[in-house]
């Protein structure tokens, strides 16, 4: 069996522009990225070969100005890009995130010029590949628990220290890395900077390669720095003042999230969906049965009020708006709805679901990550009350 055609959910909401991008980009996935899917997670193998097809498309890049070497689109042409992909290859979405929201972008926002000039031409291209170096092993949630230290040595910094869960780190060439610049501050967000650090540069070694429940084929390592020598002028903003550029950073990490959760959840509905018109019960389809239909109906309730949640965050971030609370709430709604819409699509399969013939049981362990990830459930929610009881609802 294979998956029916899109659910055509807010079809009208784009432009006839963006309604073109996205075909180019459900062309590019039939055809490049959902044949691999299956083996990518089987093997774990990373996913060259999707970016290696994407990135003269200029996916790499697809909102970064034309005149770095970006594609020159904007941030909502970058979410229609995460859905379609997630929904057939939820490994190549989280790669393509990590460079984009989390390395790329931060370059274009608080870079220098001479930055932007020097980085961002090469990551928007896909000459190279950006990963994001905040997580550590005793500082997840509590990021500003980190000890990675960088010390001033005439016109360079020394960077040591270890950073956990690193998104495409034995691949990536570019990192933007969270370091402590100040030695008398030991925790909190003081005293933090940030860094574009090359791997050229040396003094950076993998020391392990997570084997993961889900998003098989998206590299995750341990990523260690020892004395890694950083030239001064590789200061992302202002020096000590990095703590609050990740948290903007994080801010627009958590809209690609949201919108992979979109793409998990509308894979997991077409796949329930074109099962339940097929499979027969008790002398009938089991879509026309009211528990099946009430799985459904809810999966595309849920579709139509994240990409609203989506969308709503990412205009506010465009219109250089407040959006911390409406991206925690995107990333928390989107995230939760694709774990509910795989689940559902399993219990709708039955054994079918749970069988690896089919890719719903990939969808439900790649979708738990989004729970995880740029932010657990637990803490948006911390992040959403602040944002309520600070500025009200």
């Amino acid at each position: 069996m294979t998956a029916p055609a899109s659910i055509p959910l807010l079809e009208a909401e784009l432009s006839e522009e963006r309604a073109l991008f996205r075909a180019s980009v459900r062309e590019l996935v039939r055809r490049e990225i959902a044949p691999r899917a299956h083996e990518i997670d089987e093997a774990s193998r990373f996913p060259r070969e999707a970016l290696a097809a994407m990135a003269p498309l200029g996916y790499l890049g697809i909102p970064v100005p034309e005149d770095l070497g970006g594609a020159g689109g904007d941030l909502l042409d970058y979410l229609v890009a995460m859905e379609e992909i997630a929904a057939a290859c939820a490994s190549t979405a989280l790669t393509l995130a990590a460079h984009t929201s989390l390395a790329t972008l931060p370059i274009v926002a608080f870079g220098t010029e001479r930055q932007k000039q020097k980085h961002v031409p090469d990551l928007a291209a896909g000459r190279k590949l950006g990963a994001f170096c905040l997580t550590e092993p005793q500082s997840g949630s509590d990021a500003a628990g980190l000890r990675t230290t960088a010390r001033r040595q005439g016109d360079r910094w020394l960077l040591s220290g270890t950073k956990l869960y690193i998104t495409s780190g034995s691949h990536a060439d570019t990192f933007i890395v969270a370091a402590r610049t100040d030695a008398s501050v030991e925790r909190g967000a003081r005293g933090v900077s940030a860094f574009i650090v090359e791997r050229a540069y040396g003094g950076i070694s993998v020391s392990r390669v997570e084997d993961k429940l889900g998003m098989r084929g998206s590299d995750t390592a341990e990523v260690v720095f020892q004395d890694c020598p950083v030239p001064a002028e590789n200061v992302l903003g202002k020096e000590g003042e990095g703590f609050g550029l990740f948290m903007k950073i994080l801010d627009g990490g958590r809209l690609g999230i949201g919108a992979m959760g979109i793409g998990i959840a509308r894979a997991s509905l077409e796949w329930a969906a074109g099962y339940a018109r097929e499979r027969r019960a008790f002398g009938k389809p089991i879509a026309e049965l009211g528990a099946i239909r009430s799985k459904i109906a809810d999966t595309a309730l849920g579709i139509h009020a994240a990409r609203l949640l989506v969308e709503d965050a990412a205009r506010r971030r465009l219109a250089g708006e407040p959006h911390t609370a409406q991206a925690a709430m995107a990333k928390l709604y989107g995230s939760e709805l694709a774990v509910r819409a795989a689940k559902d699509a399993i219990q709708i399969l039955g054994a079918n679901g749970y069988s690896r013939e089919y890719p719903v049981e990939r969808f439900y362990r790649d979708a738990k990550l989004l729970e995880i990830g740029e932010g657990t459930s637990e803490v948006l929610r911390i992040v959403i009350a602040k944002g309520v009881l600070r500025e009200g609802a």
